[in-house]
């Protein structure tokens, strides 16, 4: 069976374009593939057209629409996620507006599809009391107990994302004066994160214990479970 143009473009879109041009993380990329994979189902369940037989034709912004209502109505995707959906697609479309001239008036129909905003929660914060009582949980007289209390400091002072903070590595920290942290967050961008002199004694006692101090080590996942695991 010869392949479809769309096959062909969202093929080199999912596996060399965002990769490769874009430099998405794997996670996104799979989000993207989910987008699409929702889209084919889409297209089977409610227009009747067969995955192998979508087309770039079929691509305009009245499709797009019903997608999206498809994605609130039938499945029951909150607001934000219909965002991310729309957000995969309008990345397809300025792919396909370089790498296939031919679609440039659907792709911009496309693209002028709104977000739809969502009502902003509002950011509670921990009280001082609050955070105190937390670092208060872990068991110091442990090995575990002192990494946990240690992780959660690390996760207030610097501000990381949790998995910020699963994927440091031993070189990321900086304990000599001025004391950072390196965090690496989505799309591979690093910044460099000052921390406070107590903590940086904090880890420099924690990397001293783990037997982290070694220039081998640096690669080493910094927080680890007992199985040795990030």
């Amino acid at each position: 069976m010869k392949p479809t143009d769309f096959a062909y473009y969202l093929t080199d879109f999912l596996a060399k374009y965002l990769p490769g041009t874009v430099g998405l993380s794997p996670n996104t990329i799979m989000s993207y593939r989910d987008t699409f994979s929702l889209f084919l189902e889409f297209c089977a369940e409610q227009k009747k057209i067969k995955p192998e037989k979508v087309s770039l034709g079929n691509l305009d912004r009245k499709l797009i629409e019903e997608y999206l209502e498809w994605l609130e109505k039938t499945r029951h995707c909150i607001i934000s996620t219909r965002n991310v959906r729309l957000a995969a697609l309008h990345s397809f479309c300025r792919y396909l507006q370089l790498e296939f001239p031919d679609c440039i008036h659907p792709a911009q129909q496309i693209l002028a599809i709104p977000v739809k905003r969502t009502r902003m929660n509002v950011i509670e914060y921990l009280t001082l009391d609050a955070m105190k009582l937390l670092l208060a949980k872990p068991n110091k007289r442990t090995r575990e107990g002192r990494r946990d209390q240690i992780l959660m400091s690390l996760l207030y002072e610097s501000g990381a994302r949790v998995q910020e903070l699963a994927d440091l590595k031993v070189g990321d920290i900086r304990i000599a004066s001025p004391a950072t942290v390196k965090l690496t967050g989505k799309g591979n961008k690093s910044r460099i994160v000052p921390i406070m002199k107590p903590m940086g004694e904090l880890l420099k006692q924690y990397l001293k214990e783990n037997n982290l101090t070694q220039a081998y080590s640096f690669d080493y996942p910094l927080f680890t479970t007992v199985r040795k695991t990030s």
